[in-house]
């Protein structure tokens, strides 16, 4: 493996390592920023369109889903052309797509864009992340990646209420123009800190499981797509349905062949590790549809300013960054198992609770129940993410975290698929202006979409009582011997 790091002045190499925190922060920032502030806009931006609020479901998932597909070639991306270069071209591709985003025309080219700033967003948070791993011994990662986490955490803070504001001063357009600015500060800074990692000896890319793996995601997302707006007769559905299911069973047979598939499944043989990715993934479906659903409910059915629902969905994220600060004391006091059962009943309780929100309720009740989402979704992926290494060896840390890493996307893709068509499901033909059959639809989406995490709760009761004692010093588990984990892999 040869670094630029070697061939460079300590004092260079030095500002390197202090730069190059905050220069994965700023990418993550950007991602967080942009996966947030569209959410208040989804009314507008459907208005300004032409298009029913429920199909912009597009918009939100074809990010997501270009996230799943193209996360699981970015490690050999940077392998084999370099980490600054590829993490360049990352950063630029998604400030070209902000830009074609603000610039769209119709829904179509929206899309589209979108599909470009996912690939650059694909490749920036996992090379950055790379970066940082060959960058600092791990006596300092911890320390390196808490400059990354929380400014990154900044960004749903903020965006919800920022895309709001926007909205309603400006046009929805601007959303889209605000990352410009940190996507050039982005590429000045790669260029002068990024470090150049590479892997002279990596094996070739593994053409034939992308093909197979990507192809079959993107027509499974397409027909949930498809089914939830109805437009399409159930046989030719069916039929892509089964096209799709029959690509990623193709993968799974050739990735048990092929010495270095671009996904190793392999992995799904340690229970820590498939526990925590199952799970994390039905838990998801639920969750992930809720940045969906619930401006709608605020601004459709309650009646408030695009600003004034990001103001609501604020104490969210305000609670994840309180709750990543004390995740560590919790999953030390209780262990794994005991967290994860128990907080996915109540994450999905609270979802529930969403339910009985209407025109009514005092501000104070919503903004409380924001708060304790936030509270309990950041303890839930904080537990989910970080058991993922609880198990596996230090040369695979790097096959989990894409594994991992494309499994959450893909599942945030399919909850908001699966939201939309919950909601649709419930909705029916009902008229926006029909503002009660409205919220009491998306009310029933709310209880089955709760009903669904808590149902996630029972995969994580395979757990055992000491499983991930190494990561979370679980002082009462039983005593058993423990794979050492990589500080970094805890996200």
């Amino acid at each position: 493996m040869s670094a630029t790091a070697a061939n460079v002045p300590p004092f260079r190499a030095f500002s390197n390592k202090l730069v190059l925190p905050w220069l994965v922060a700023v990418a993550l920032f950007m991602e967080n920023l942009d996966a947030t502030i569209i959410n208040t806009a989804v009314p507008t931006m459907s208005a300004s369109l032409g298009v029913e609020p429920l199909s912009l479901k597009a918009v939100l998932t074809s990010y997501t889903l270009s996230l799943a597909v193209f996360i699981p070639i970015s490690g050999w991306l940077a392998d084999r052309f370099g980490t600054k270069r590829i993490f360049m071209i990352a950063v630029a591709l998604f400030t070209l797509g902000s830009l074609l985003c603000g610039l769209s025309v119709n829904i179509h080219m929206l899309v589209a864009a979108r599909v470009l700033q996912g690939i650059g967003g694909a490749m920036m948070t996992p090379v950055g992340r790379l970066a940082l791993l060959r960058s600092f011994p791990r006596s300092e990662m911890l320390t390196a990646m808490n400059y990354v986490v929380i400014p990154a955490l900044i960004g749903p803070l903020l965006g919800p209420f920022v895309g709001g504001l926007i909205v309603h001063v400006v046009s929805w357009r601007v959303i889209f123009f605000v990352n410009i600015p940190f996507g050039l500060l982005g590429l000045w800074l790669t260029r002068k800190h990024m470090p150049d990692f590479r892997d002279e000896h990596v094996a070739p890319l593994d053409r034939t499981g992308f093909i197979l793996f990507g192809t079959g995601i993107a027509l499974l997302s397409y027909v949930l797509e498809i089914f939830g707006e109805h437009t399409w007769p159930v046989t030719p559905l069916s039929l892509l349905a089964l096209l799709s299911v029959a690509l990623l069973t193709a993968y799974g047979w050739h990735a048990r062949r092929d010495p270095a598939p671009v996904l190793q499944l392999r992995l799904f043989k340690t229970r820590t590790f498939r526990i925590s990715v199952v799970g994390g993934f039905v838990t998801r479906l639920g969750i992930g549809g809720m940045p969906f659903l619930l401006p709608l409910l605020y601004q459709i059915g309650l009646g408030y300013a695009p600003w004034q629902a990001g103001l609501l969905t604020m104490p969210s994220a305000a609670a994840a960054i309180v709750m990543k600060l004390a995740s560590r004391r919790v999953l030390a006091r209780f262990g794994y198992r005991t967290v994860l059962a128990a907080n996915t009943i109540l994450l999905g309780l609270n979802m529930m609770v969403f339910s009985f929100i209407t025109a009514d309720t005092p501000v104070v009740l919503i903004l409380l129940l924001s708060f304790m989402q936030g509270f309990f979704a950041s303890l839930q992926f904080t537990s989910m993410n970080s058991l993922v290494y609880a198990d596996i060896d230090d040369r695979d840390t790097s096959k989990a975290g894409s594994i991992a890493s494309t499994a959450q996307q893909m599942s945030l893709s399919f909850g908001v698929a699966t939201a939309s068509l919950v909601a649709a499901w419930f909705l029916g033909h009902v008229d926006k202006t029909d503002t009660l059959r409205f919220v009491a639809g998306l009310h029933h989406a709310f209880l089955v979409l709760g009903s669904l995490t808590i149902i996630s709760s029972l995969v994580f009761r395979g757990l055992r009582p000491e499983d991930g004692v190494a990561i979370s010093k679980h002082a009462h588990a039983p005593v058993r011997a423990a794979t050492t984990v990589t500080e970094e892999a805890v996200d």
